[in-house]
């Protein structure tokens, strides 16, 4: 217990330092969001404070952190839209119809954890996860991309000349700064990300630089400042949302949706995080806390939201590694709000762009070039295809697109692997022994092994080094043996697990006659035991 106790001391500083790198990220990016998602700032960092807040102490993997998200902001934006058209001018039906979804968004993750569904992502092949990091860090990249833009008679255009070889400059020196630090010994141990934005913020201040900062992109939005009160509790939603068929069926869609995409997001970046840190997480207590997270932040007037793997990549090289370190970065954003906007929003948006690039060298997996003409080509083609569609379309429509053709793939070469042998016994018996999985897939090749009009009139099928794995590999035993059958020849099946003779005979109790049940060998009851 002491040893625990002192770990845990030993980290604080790392944790509370690096929490306070990754409230500064946090700002602007929910601030984006929020515009994205067409809803007031104030809505975006809510929400980045309750669900990081919540996830921090009640979520399955400390150091991970949670807020408001692109991935989700560019559902929500729909939504909104199609919520303020159902009412007045200027009611903004949108903003509560996105709180219920939202809440309804929540509901269906805790589901999702009480079934114990987040083991799945266990299932996802690696390909699947290089190329979901990668398209991650692209658009990460690509998001950066509009801090390069400016207001120019009320249009956004790109800069150009002082003001671009500026921004490219303070930019520049932060990168500088991230990764010149932690090669000096003396300051090996100081956030790099942290100090980069406060010697940048230094610079533009002191040397009263016109460059874009926090502030200046919040009121370029639209908005009014980072000035807010504590959230309040949203009565309006029950007021202004009917509680009939009509709207969950508006809602829910986009609730399954959001709930989706934001369980992949924070189970992805949960086991990107275990590799990391070479840890374990809990994949179903996450679900529980990103659910409740979300229905706390509807209820208080928030966007929703779930991990973010850019600021969980900053936390955790920055040494954040337990629930400190997301409650600190929770917190620290709510003083932000309520007594350090002005410093914030001082803060240039250079700093915070470097910061962010950093965090997508970081986050790109560079070895997927080395490795690319090493793995099958089915991996590759998933890999970059993975990639692609988590930059065109979104994480979700990636990954399950991903999954799906690595099962594809792993289906393909599976079938290919059925084998028969096959010899004659001094009594006439012809044996097949069978060699490799039996299910869908194989069906095929497992039937052109057999030759029925010119077999003897004795056979065996011995199943000892096959595995049968589904109702269709059932239903071509059954169908093989009604072939010889009908030819008027006896067959006999050895091998069999008890499980598939049992939903055999079930099928057909007449097929009990050619299943041998009582088999003396002694590696068969070691296989069933083991298949048991």
């Amino acid at each position: 217990m002491t040893e625990f106790v002192r770990k845990r001391v030993a980290n604080a500083k790392n944790d509370i330092l690096s929490g306070l790198t990754v409230a500064l990220a946090l700002v602007p990016e929910a601030v984006a969001f929020a515009f994205v998602a067409g809803v007031d700032p104030l809505v975006g960092l809510y929400a980045a404070f309750m669900i990081g807040l919540i996830t921090s102490v009640f979520g399955g993997r400390p150091g991970m952190i949670s807020g408001a998200t692109g991935a989700l902001a560019v559902v929500m934006v729909h939504l909104v839209a199609e919520g303020n058209a159902m009412g007045a001018e200027g009611e903004e039906l949108g903003l509560y119809y996105l709180f219920a979804t939202v809440i309804l968004m929540g509901i269906i993750q805790m589901l999702a954890g009480v079934l114990k569904l987040g083991k799945f992502v266990r299932l996802i092949p690696h390909p699947v996860m290089m190329g979901f990091v990668n398209g991650l860090a692209i658009v990460i990249f690509l998001s950066q991309l509009a801090m390069f833009k400016e207001f120019v008679d009320g249009d956004k255009v790109w800069m150009q000349g002082g003001d671009l070889f500026l921004m490219l400059g303070l930019v520049l020196l932060t990168m500088g700064i991230m990764w010149g630090l932690p090669k000096i010994k003396a300051t090996a141990k100081l956030p790099e990300a942290l100090i980069g934005i406060i010697v940048v913020s230094a610079i533009v201040i002191l040397g009263n630089l016109d460059v874009a900062t926090v502030g200046s992109f919040i009121r370029d939005g639209g908005g009014e400042g980072l000035k807010g009160g504590l959230p309040q509790f949203q009565f309006d939603i029950f007021n202004k949302v009917p509680m009939t068929w009509e709207t969950l069926k508006f809602i829910g869609p986009y609730a399954v949706i959001l709930a989706a995409i934001g369980l992949i997001e924070s189970l992805m970046t949960l086991n990107l995080i275990d590799e990391l840190t070479e840890t374990r997480g809990n994949s179903n207590r996450e679900c529980l806390a990103q659910g409740g997270a979300n229905i706390v932040t509807g209820l208080f007037g928030g966007m929703g939201g779930c991990a973010m793997i850019g600021q969980s990549i900053i936390n955790i090289k920055g040494g954040g590694r337990t629930r400190l370190s997301g409650i600190v970065a929770a917190i620290t954003l709510l003083m932000f709000i309520l007594f350090a906007s002005g410093l914030i929003e001082q803060v240039p948006i250079a700093a915070l762009v470097g910061v962010m690039f950093m965090v997508v060298i970081g986050t790109f997996a560079w070895s997927s070039f080395r490795i690319l003409n090493k793995i099958p080509l089915t991996d590759a083609i998933v890999l970059i295809a993975v990639s692609s569609l988590t930059v065109f379309f979104d994480l979700a429509v990636a990954v399950i697109a991903g999954v799906i053709m690595s099962a594809l793939a792993f289906s393909w070469e599976s079938a290919k692997r059925i084998r028969a042998r096959k010899h004659v016994r001094e009594d006439g018996t012809k044996v097949y022994e069978i060699w490799g999985p039996l299910f869908f897939g194989s069906i095929q090749a497992f039937n052109n092994k057999f030759d029925v009009n010119n077999d003897p009139d004795q056979v065996e099928i011995d199943f000892m080094e096959s595995r049968v794995s589904d109702h269709s590999a059932l239903e071509a035993i059954w169908a093989l043996v009604g072939k010889y059958e009908e030819a008027g020849k006896k067959v006999k099946v050895k091998h069999l697990s008890e499980e598939c003779q049992a939903l055999m005979i079930k099928a057909s109790p007449r097929l009990a006659s050619v299943i041998e049940h009582n088999v003396d060998d002694p590696r068969y009851h070691v296989m069933a035991k083991v298949m048991k």
